[in-house]
């Protein structure tokens, strides 16, 4: 079976044409990737989140040249992302550990625990429909409509129960807010 063969399988969500590529090119992309990171399983993870990238995008697969080629470099160029990675986080890792160990920052930590405490308490104060949909929309991430359907409510009750929130909660952490005297007096 040839690579367009393959390919026209694969985006058909045929599981056995992705068996096929996998066996098939597995083991020379743990190796290829391998060569640039240094460390066996990190290449295999590399290698691994190929060929699930692969599989979710298998719809939209657009491969110009040969499907090695397309997946030799896809390895290549999540390990070199991986080397980038690794050294950003080593380059800023005394900077954070600085930050971190500053005694200027024990207090920052302590306010902004009690601004969190501040927040939690004021959100648990709010009427229980009101808390409800405050909560859908800034924890849960839905939008108003998705709320209302949810609730079986209108739009415009979601939009006045946030009102409601937001409101009460401007009046209940402002001593937080910028431009208020704060908890400090």
């Amino acid at each position: 079976m040839d690579d367009s063969e393959l390919l026209a399988r694969l985006r058909g969500g045929d599981r056995e044409a992705f068996d096929i590529i996998f066996r098939a090119h597995y083991a020379p992309l743990v190796n290829a990737a391998e060569g640039v990171l240094r460390e066996r399983a990190v290449a295999e993870e590399v290698a691994q989140d190929v060929f699930l990238e692969l599989w979710r995008r298998r719809e939209s697969l657009v491969v110009q040249e040969s499907l090695r080629a397309y997946l030799f470099r896809s390895v290549r160029n999540r390990a070199l992302n991986h080397l980038r990675h690794g050294r950003v986080q080593r380059n800023a890792a005394p900077y954070v550990a600085r930050e971190e160990a500053t005694p200027a920052a024990a207090p920052a930590r302590m306010a902004e625990r009690e601004i969190e405490g501040a927040v939690r308490e004021a959100v648990a104060a709010l009427p229980a429909p009101v808390r409800q949909v405050f909560e859908m929309s800034r924890t849960q991430h839905l939008k108003y409509n998705e709320i209302a359907d949810s609730l079986g409510i209108s739009v415009k009750t979601v939009e006045a129960r946030m009102g409601k929130a937001l409101k009460e909660l401007r009046v209940r952490l402002a001593p937080w807010l910028p431009g208020a005297d704060g908890p400090d007096g």
